[in-house]
């Protein structure tokens, strides 16, 4: 089963049909298969290593690259162009490459060229001329399709390994939850490095047939008026990108109105924002989970059988369980424990990893994800907390998604981030950080108040300090592990 053969036969069902739009440019069906065509014979004349790495932005040359490296049965290994120099020449080096994929804008945009034996320059390749037309190579399932480099425990990242039956499987699920049409338009602002934005928002339209609309960077002005302009049907972005669009002042509701599925996802949905949403623009925000190692789409909450907190039901093939922390007993719903799941779409390991691989795992072969939840009565799951992110605060469990909720619904409170503190009596003390929104001022104490009239005592942070801006990864997620260095 290869990922990138179902792909090629719709675009060649669809040769004039445009199939993505970046800022630069349209690709119809027909330009991508003769682009991959052009680069892959510029891969096969220098790389001779089984990964080949591509470093490029949000856009149309990601697909044509990818599809590139898997017509010669390679692994692509897309790389996170937002790292800092160090960390993206470990991954470099990690994935055992020889060749990167590349273009002039995005080394200019670096202000670094990583340490590898062939540099391919998007910008050097002919795409005028007639390219040699080859038959793409076929893969097995068990053939690596993508290694999506991860945070690691130890602060290295991990090298996930996705399989070709892995994507296939997930795309598959996608479609039959979502049920896309031809008519479709997926607006992208995730990066193509990122699972999601490889995965749902650039193979799932590719392989289904609908146009996909990539954009480069996220500002919330250009995501305004490229849902307008593209009368985008569907939009995948994670919350504090729906925050930062509340931020447009002359949107309404009549800009969103095309969209049919708008939907959140890589760290839980503040409340606040979903209503913030709902009341300006008229948009009802659906939930969706998954990890990078699932490939990434496990849950996605259908505007039909909406419910807030929710990430909805698990999706086709995909087996799912609650087991308590301690014992690994399986909970009843309406419990909190670890979400652990099994499925098709399951990782193949850890890259060159065999102990966190085997610990990945249970022993009946559930994956183990790390994330705290319950199924409600209806068999939504809900999302609670991290695993590794529980305090225990005088033997209670706390988990830093509750305290952070309540201070976001304060006035003043832009974004917050909770983390803990040692204590020699309590074991564990939680502190917070905001982001105070423009125009409002820091108050600790009224935040403390205001946290008093929701949380029990031991949950109330015992400081709460003010930052111009919180941590965050390349996607817009808060970084609490940055915050406890701040400690």
């Amino acid at each position: 089963m290869s990922v990138h053969w179902p792909i090629y036969k719709t675009l060649l069902l669809n040769p004039t049909r445009i199939a993505a739009v970046d800022d630069r440019r349209s690709y119809r069906g027909i330009e991508i298969v003769v682009a991959s065509m052009h680069v892959a014979a510029a891969i096969e004349s220098k790389c001779q290593t089984s990964t080949v790495a591509t470093l490029l932005p949000s856009s149309g040359a990601f697909p044509v690259s990818a599809l590139a490296g898997w017509s010669l049965g390679k692994t692509v290994v897309p790389l996170n162009f937002l790292l800092k120099p160090d960390e993206l020449q470990y991954i470099v080096d990690d994935c055992e490459t020889d060749t990167i994929v590349t273009a002039k804008a995005m080394l200019d945009f670096l202000k670094f060229t990583p340490k590898v034996k062939n540099l391919i320059l998007l910008d050097d390749v002919n795409f005028k001329s007639v390219p040699l037309m080859r038959w793409p190579a076929a893969a097995d399932d068990e053939d690596l399709a993508v290694l999506l480099y991860t945070s690691g425990t130890s602060g290295k990242p991990k090298g996930v390994m996705l399989t070709h039956a892995n994507l296939c499987a997930n795309i598959s699920q996608v479609d039959r939850w979502i049920e896309f049409t031809k008519d479709d338009v997926m607006l992208g602002v995730l990066p193509q490095f990122h699972s999601f934005g490889l995965t749902v928002l650039t193979l799932v339209p590719l392989t289904m047939g609908f146009k996909a609309v990539f954009l480069p960077r996220f500002t919330p002005k250009s995501v305004v008026n490229a849902v307008k302009q593209h009368n985008a049907s569907i939009f995948v972005a994670i919350p504090s990108m729906y925050a930062a669009l509340l931020s447009v002042k002359d949107a309404g509701p009549e800009e969103f109105a095309s969209l049919r599925l708008a939907v959140s996802g890589g760290e839980p949905l503040p409340e606040a924002v979903a209503a913030n949403i709902k009341s300006r623009f008229g948009v009802l925000l659906n939930e969706g989970y998954g990890l990078t190692e699932t490939s990434p789409a496990t849950n996605w909450c259908r505007p039909f059988e909406y419910r807030p907190h929710s990430v909805g039901k698990p999706l086709p093939d995909i087996d799912q369980r609650i087991v308590d922390i301690n014992t690994g007993v399986r909970l009843p719903q309406g419990q909190e424990g670890e979400i652990q799941m099994k499925g098709p779409n399951i990782m193949k390991g850890y890259f060159k990893l065999p102990q966190e691989t085997a610990a990945a795992f249970t022993s009946d072969g559930y994956f183990r994800t790390g994330d705290i939840g319950m199924f409600d009565a209806d068999g939504h799951l809900h999302i609670t907390g991290r695993l590794k992110e529980m305090m225990i605060i005088g033997g209670e469990n706390v988990f830093p998604r509750e305290i952070e909720e309540v201070l976001n619904k304060h006035k003043s409170v832009a974004a917050s981030g909770v983390t803990s503190l040692a204590d020699p009596l309590r074991g564990e003390q939680p502190v917070a950080f905001v982001e105070v929104r423009e125009g409002e001022t820091f108050d600790e104490q009224a935040l403390k108040t205001w946290c008093r009239q929701s949380l029990a005592g031991y949950k109330v942070p015992v400081s709460i300090r003010h930052l111009p801006e919180l941590p965050k990864n390349p996607t817009g997620k808060i970084m609490r592990r940055e915050l406890k260095k701040l400690l």
